[in-house]
C-alpha cells in the first residue's frame, strides 16, 4: 500500500523546470531511495513535499487522501520529517532540551523536564538509541547529533522521514549503527525516504529506488533486482565505467613531507597535535576521518594559511616560513573544502578564476595589465580539457552547476601539472560522473609523476584512488594501510580513534 503519491509534481523556476511532471510512490513501511545527479529536481521534490515550495501543478497524496502542504509546519503536523545535511541543533542545549524544543509538556506555567525525559528516553529505548539526554549536543560527535535529529522527528510523532545524504560524515561503525535504526523504524511501519549517492547503501538497505534525470522521472526499481551500474547508468543517462582504478605502479622520491606539525584552530585549542606525513611521486595518500579532526587546519597549515610549529618540506626544502604564492611555485596545488568560499569569486567568470593563480606572470600580464584575450584562450582551452558545461569563458562562475564549479577549480591546479595536489573533499557533494571525472584527473596527476594528499570522508572514494589510507584523528596520524591490506571496518575503527597500538 502507498503511504505517499506524488503525483505530476511540476515546479518551475526562472529559465528551469527543476520538477517535469514527476511522479513519485513510497510503500508504507519502507526505505524508499530517491536518486539523480546533482541538479536532477531530487531537493526540489524532497522541498515541495515539505512545504518549502508550492508546486506548479501536480497533487500530493497521503494514505490516498490529498494534501495541501502550504509549509513546513503544515508538513511537521501530517507526520512528514525531514533531517538536513546540515543538522539544525542548538549546541549549547543538552540533548532533552534539543528534541522537545518548542514542542516541551508543560505543568502550569513551567516545562515538566521529568515528563519531557521520561517520554523521550522510551522512545531512545523503544528504536535502539544510545545517548545520554543530560549531555550538551556539542559535546556528541556527528553520529550521536543525527541520532538526536531523527529522535526529534520521532519525539514529533513523524510517520515519514526524510533523510539527506544521512551518511556523509560518519564512520562505518555509525553507518552500521544508523541502519540498525532505520530498519527498526522501517519495522514498525515508519516510511522513509533515503537520498543518497552511495548506491552500496542503496543496495544494502532499500527496497525500491525512484530515480530522477534533468527534472524528469527515470525510473522506479526494485533495488533487490537491480544492480550498482544498472541504477548508476538510469542516474546519468549512459553507460558508466567501474568506478575502481589500478594502483601505482612506481613510487618515485618524497615531495611532501609533514613532521611533527602543531597548531591551534580558530578557538586557540590544539588543532593538530604531533602530525607526520609523507607523500612521494607517483603517489596518492588518502587521508581519511571524521570531518573536525584538524583536516581543515592541516589544509591551511601546508597553504600557509595557518600558523603552525614543525617542518613542512617540499622536494626536501623546508617552506614553513614561505608566503602561499612561494609554495605554488615550488609546485604545490590546492583543491580546497569549501569551493565556493575559497576557492571561487563567483561574481567572476570563468576566465578570471582560471588566471586567479597566475595573472601576475606572462602571458598573462604585459606592463602591469591582464591581458583579457590571453586569459579567454586560457579559459576556452579549459574549457574543453576538463568538459566544462558552459557556453563560453566568459560565463558567470556563479551561473555554472557545482560540478562544473570543482571542474573549473581543478582544471586551474592541475593544468600546471603541480608536484604536489591537495585535494580537500573534492567530491563533495557532485554525482557520479562529476566525481568520477574529478577522480580520473587525480589519477592522471598521479601517473604523470605527481604526489597526491586526497583529504576525503568518503571511505568508496578512499578506497578506490588511494595507493596508501592515512587516518587522521583528533590532529594525529592515528594509522595507516595499503587499501589491498585492510577493511572498511578497519578504517573506521581508526576513524573513532581505536590505533594498532
Amino acid at each position: 500500500m502507498a503511504y505517499l503519491e506524488m503525483k505530476g509534481i511540476t515546479k518551475c523556476f526562472p529559465g528551469v523546470i527543476a520538477n517535469d511532471s514527476v511522479d513519485l510512490s513510497v510503500e508504507k513501511g519502507s526505505i524508499h531511495a530517491l536518486l539523480g545527479e546533482n541538479g536532477a529536481g531530487k531537493s526540489t521534490l524532497m522541498r515541495v513535499l515539505y512545504g518549502i515550495y508550492t508546486p506548479d501543478a501536480g497533487k500530493i497524496l497521503l494514505e490516498n487522501r490529498e494534501k495541501r502542504i502550504q509549509n513546513p509546519q503544515v508538513a511537521i503536523n501530517l507526520g512528514i520529517g525531514m533531517v538536513h545535511q546540515e543538522f539544525q541543533l542548538v549546541p549549547s542545549l543538552t540533548v532533552a532540551e534539543n528534541i522537545a524544543l518548542g514542542h516541551e509538556p508543560m505543568r502550569g506555567v513551567w516545562v515538566d523536564r521529568k515528563k519531557e525525559k521520561s517520554e523521550i528516553a522510551a522512545i531512545a529505548e523503544k528504536f535502539g538509541f544510545e545517548i545520554a539526554l543530560d549531555t550538551t549536543v556539542s559535546k556528541l560527535s556527528v553520529g550521536a547529533q543525527q541520532q538526536v535529529e531523527i529522535i526529534k522527528l520521532l519525539y514529533r510523532q513523524a510517520q515519514l522521514l526524510i533523510l539527506d545524504e544521512p551518511t556523509a560524515v560518519l564512520t562505518p561503525q555509525e553507518v552500521e549503527s544508523l541502519f540498525g535504526v532505520l530498519e527498526n523504524l522501517r519495522k514498525e511501519g515508519r516510511t522513509i525516504i533515503y537520498i543518497t549517492h552511495k548506491l552500496r547503501e542503496v543496495k544494502a538497505i532499500c527496497q525500491k529506488a525512484t530515480i530522477l534525470r534533468r527534472g524528469k522521472l527515470a525510473g522506479c526499481v526494485p533495488v533487490s533486482t537491480t544492480g550498482e551500474r544498472e541504477l548508476a547508468n538510469l542516474m546519468v543517462g549512459h553507460s558508466i565505467i567501474d568506478q575502481s582504478y589500478p594502483r601505482s605502479k612506481s613510487l618515485g622520491d618524497e615531495r611532501l613531507s609533514l613532521e611533527n606539525l602543531e597548531a591551534l584552530d580558530d578557538r586557540n585549542v590544539p588543532a593538530l597535535r604531533g602530525l607526520s606525513l609523507t607523500v612521494r611521486a607517483g603517489e596518492i595518500v588518502g587521508l581519511a576521518g571524521v570531518q573536525g579532526n584538524g583536516q581543515s587546519e592541516l589544509v591551511e597549515v601546508i597553504a600557509g594559511l595557518r600558523e603552525a610549529t614543525g617542518k613542512i618540506n617540499i622536494s626536501g626544502r623546508d617552506i614553513g616560513k614561505q608566503s602561499l604564492r612561494k609554495r605554488r611555485e615550488a609546485g604545490l596545488a590546492i583543491i580546497p573544502e569549501k569551493r565556493k568560499e575559497q576557492g571561487l569569486n563567483l561574481n567572476a567568470d570563468i576566465a578570471e578564476n582560471v588566471i586567479a593563480s597566475r595573472y601576475y606572470h606572462k602571458p598573462f600580464v604585459q606592463w602591469g595589465i591582464v591581458n583579457r584575450n590571453i586569459a579567454l584562450d586560457f579559459g576556452a582551452a579549459l574549457i574543453k580539457r576538463f568538459g566544462i558545461k558552459a557556453d563560453s569563458p566568459m560565463a558567470l562562475v556563479k551561473t555554472l552547476s557545482g560540478g562544473n564549479q570543482q571542474k573549473v577549480i581543478t582544471g586551474r591546479e592541475l593544468t600546471d601539472a603541480p608536484d604536489i595536489l591537495i585535494a580537500a573533499y573534492p567530491t563533495r557533494g557532485l554525482d557520479i560522473a562529476a566525481a568520477q571525472s574529478v577522480r580520473e584527473e587525480l589519477i592522471k596527476r598521479r601517473d604523470n609523476g605527481g604526489a597526491v594528499l586526497l583529504i576525503s570522508a568518503d571511505l568508496d572514494e578512499i578506497f578506490a584512488v588511494s595507493d596508501r589510507i592515512a587516518v587522521i584523528y583528533e590532529g594525529s596520524i592515528i594509522g595507516e594501510k595499503a587499501p589491498d591490506q585492510t577493511t572498511y571496518e578497519e578504517i573506521g575503527l581508526f576513524m573513532a580513534g581505536h590505533n594498532e597500538k
